[in-house]
């Protein structure tokens, strides 16, 4: 009888053997609170990736509106949560992570002790509102959890979340008059007339539900919860703030304000009241939903039926933990892990799950569909994210990318402008920013065999949408190859990036065998070479007349024919053919000393004086880390006969722009464009032309990394004599062979492998 048990265990033991070393703890360094200070642009809440709810902490509730006016301080509240603040109004269930602009800020609690108080008070009156004091010092922001202390009400707030349900656990201290507030009238972006209608029943002592209607970013935008307590509350009430209305129907018999089960109104706060013990803990669930609320309380029983904090807490953890873990890196310094996995975290926040979990949604027509076969997303940025983010995807996360861009297409299908997507969020089109750039994200899956959709009719949505002259100086760009200044703003912007789109859309049809829309939009990408003014070496606006406008300063970001950048920067924009433009400038020497003179020169203050999302930490010489436009710059370097600048570029941006502190990035985030630049360029390489299955090598800062891919297979990074001096590449292996080019394939990372770089600190 022990014989072949012997023989078993001795049998197991080469499989025991080969068991991987269990990948560390990669949450520890992954910081929430990271961001650009200034801006509030941080994310300190409690998430789960990609999670529908985005549940965290609202430092201040400053209007969007002032005196009639545009509040320019609004901006420092994007996020909701500004770490310079001393107070915490509550803690709302959705956010944007790094944008420049915002929205959302749904459904804010509050818990409380003391005489009820409904206002939320000042920063610099918090006693008269029931906002509470805080100390960073008893505050904690990890990956899906979020503690902190309410000095003035002494109760613990914790936070975590599933998919689309958020957890409160708040413990209070031994209290007659406790409350839980729940204010419908904050928001992000907030202004008195954004809320168009809320509506809220008290389902019984401990459920209640609801929706409010929302104008702002999203024009039209509804949103439905259901709130579950764990214990019953001893009564409730509601106060209505909005104006008086003409017309108030017959209401007015019923005391609406005390214990009334249905409440309907623009401006709503509610209360709930317990009495508590010290130590007394009591929990919330809000789930969301864009369809109901009967979908919320689907979520809400699927996702969460029970109160076990710790145990959400550790399920959220380990859903990141598995993201994390997709690429693990080795490096002798924890900077080095906290940057690259805050990174990582940032990069994997949205865009966001935009479906019940029946799959049901609110579609961009205002209607309810259901995702057939794959998951539907929303939070599109796309000028910002199809540049490195939504190419990380197609490496790290293809089945995603892959369901964002059927949500995308789905948002064509349902579009009455026939137009995909151009910065999408809850079921509306908000037309922020310039050109249409889902194109590159499809164009980029389709050419890297990413593309479990029908390609061809993606490719049919991206013509439709490159055809439509009504939108944004298309009808003139078609006509004339240029959009002119004096008939549309930003104009040299958007012919360069039209340029760059129509070359995606010919890269998608030559792969798809589709000769016509090859030729088609092939001769519309040579369109950037139309803004090149060749007497000053710039890409500059031109008129409808034809000629070049006069009044122009290339180092001006104000009014001079760009948006988010100068003619220093945008005049590099040509991705799809850094070789042609090179020859455009005057040849490798030309280029090379502009190049170098965008990383050596000194950009005066007053030439962003105007800008709200750049500040002189996001700027190195003249170039513009913060914004994206010149993101691909420092690897241009690769298409000259000086490749080791791009190394040098490279490695000295890197520490200045990325650090794990609350100021760290040196601009917005923008929904993990900023993080998705950091990984790659910490990884040794960079897709500077999305659309293109090439990514320029850079030089990696990290010791060595290993990249789980979906396929199973496994690409190893090593890196050899790494150190902070070594910038230099002496050499570059791929499985052995010496690369005699500074590029990388993408199908060699996907069929697993191993990159060798070999470090110096002279050329």
């Amino acid at each position: 009888m022990k014989l072949p048990l012997l023989a078993a265990l001795l049998a197991a033991l080469p499989t025991l053997a080969q068991t991987p070393k269990p990948v560390e703890n990669l949450v520890q360094y992954a910081h929430p609170i990271v961001g650009t200070q200034r801006m509030g642009h941080t994310f300190p809440g409690a998430t789960v990736p990609f999670g529908m709810v985005q549940l965290s902490p609202d430092t201040d509730t400053i209007s969007y509106e002032l005196n009639g006016k545009y509040n320019p301080k609004v901006y420092e509240y994007c996020a909701g949560y500004q770490y310079e603040d001393k107070t915490i109004v509550g803690f709302s269930h959705t956010h944007f992570s790094g944008t420049g602009h915002s929205d959302l800020g749904d459904f804010l609690i509050m818990p409380t002790t003391g005489p009820l108080q409904l206002n939320p008070g000042t920063a610099d009156k918090p006693q008269s509102g029931f906002r509470s004091a805080f100390s960073h010092q008893n505050e904690v922001a990890e990956p899906a959890y979020y503690r902190v202390k309410l000095d003035d009400h002494n109760i613990l707030a914790e936070l975590t979340a599933t998919n689309r349900v958020g957890l409160h656990q708040y413990t209070f201290p031994k209290a007659d008059d406790a409350h839980i507030i729940l204010d419908l009238t904050a928001g992000i972006y907030n202004y008195p007339d954004k809320n168009v209608w809320t509506f809220v029943r008290v389902e019984n002592d401990s459920l209640v539900t609801g929706y409010r209607q929302t104008h702002g970013w999203a024009r039209t935008r509804t949103e439905y919860f259901a709130l579950q307590f764990s214990k019953p509350f001893r009564q409730y009430g509601a106060r209505n703030y909005a104006k008086k209305q003409a017309y108030r129907g017959f209401w007015g018999r019923f005391d609406q304000a005390h214990n009334f089960p249905e409440q309907a109104g623009e401006q709503l706060r509610l209360y709930f009241d317990f009495k508590t013990e010290a130590g007394e803990k009591i929990k919330l669930k809000m789930a969301l939903s864009g369809v109901s609320t009967e979908g919320a309380l689907r979520n809400l029983r699927a996702e969460l039926p029970g109160w076990n904090f710790e145990q959400t807490k550790r399920q959220g953890q380990a859903q990141w933990q598995q993201e994390l873990s997709k690429v693990t890196i080795q490096s002798p310094k924890r900077v080095d892990k906290d940057n690259f996995y805050t990174a990582l975290y940032h990069a994997f926040l949205s865009p966001t799950t935009y479906q019940d979990v029946d799959g049901q949604y609110r579609g961009l027509d205002q209607n309810i569909h259901r995702a057939e076969g794959f998951t539907n997303y929303t939070t599109f940025s796309l000028w910002d994210t199809y540049r490195a983010l939504h190419p990380l995807f197609n490496v790290l996360q293809p089945q995603r990318n892959a369901d964002m861009i059927q949500s995308m297409l789905a948002h064509y299908q349902q579009s009455a402008e026939h137009m995909l997507p151009v910065w999408s969020h809850h079921a509306n089109e908000n037309w922020c920013m310039i050109g249409y750039h889902s194109v590159p994200v499809l164009a980029d899956a389709i050419i890297k065999g990413n593309a479990p959709f029908d390609a061809n009719k993606a490719l049919d949505a991206c013509v439709t949408t490159a055809r439509q002259q009504w939108y944004d100086g298309l009808g003139d760009y078609l006509r004339l190859g240029y959009v002119p200044e004096d008939k549309s703003g930003s104009s040299v912007s958007k012919t360069l990036e039209y340029a760059y789109d129509d070359w995606c859309i010919a890269q998608a049809a030559k792969k798809l065998g589709r000769p016509d829309i090859e030729q088609e939009f092939s001769k519309r990408a040579l369109n950037w070479q139309n803004m090149y003014d060749q007497r000053i070496g710039f890409m500059r606006p031109r008129l409808s007349d034809g000629s070049f406008r006069k009044e122009f300063d290339v180092l001006s970001t104000h009014n001079q024919g760009f948006i988010e950048g100068n003619a220093w920067n945008y005049s590099l924009y040509v991705p799809q053919d850094p070789a042609a433009l090179i020859a455009k400038m005057g040849g490798n020497a030309r280029f090379t000393e502009h190049l170098d003179s965008l990383f050596t020169m000194h950009l005066p203050d007053k030439f962003f004086a105007e800008t709200e999302d750049i500040t002189r930490d996001g700027i190195i010489g003249n170039y513009v880390h913060g914004n994206e436009p010149a993101h691909h710059a420092a690897y241009l370097y690769n298409w000259t006969d000086q490749p080791w600048k791009t190394q040098a570029r490279v490695r000295m941006i890197l520490p200045k722009m990325y650090r794990p502190t609350p100021d760290g990035l040196g601009g917005n985030d923008d929904c993990g464009q900023m993080s998705a630049w950091y990984i790659f360029s910490a990884l040794g390489f960079y897709p500077v032309a999305p659309g293109s299955p090439e990514y320029a090598l850079g030089s990696p800062a990290i010791h060595g990394a290993t990249l789980r891919l979906s396929t199973g297979n496994t690409f190893r990074i090593t890196v050899k004599n790494q150190s902070d001096k070594n910038v230099y590449v002496k050499e570059a292996r791929l499985n052995g062979q010496k690369l005699t080019r500074p590029f990388l394939n993408h199908q060699d990372i996907m069929n697993g492998g191993e990159l060798v770089f070999v470090m110096a600190g002279k050329l």
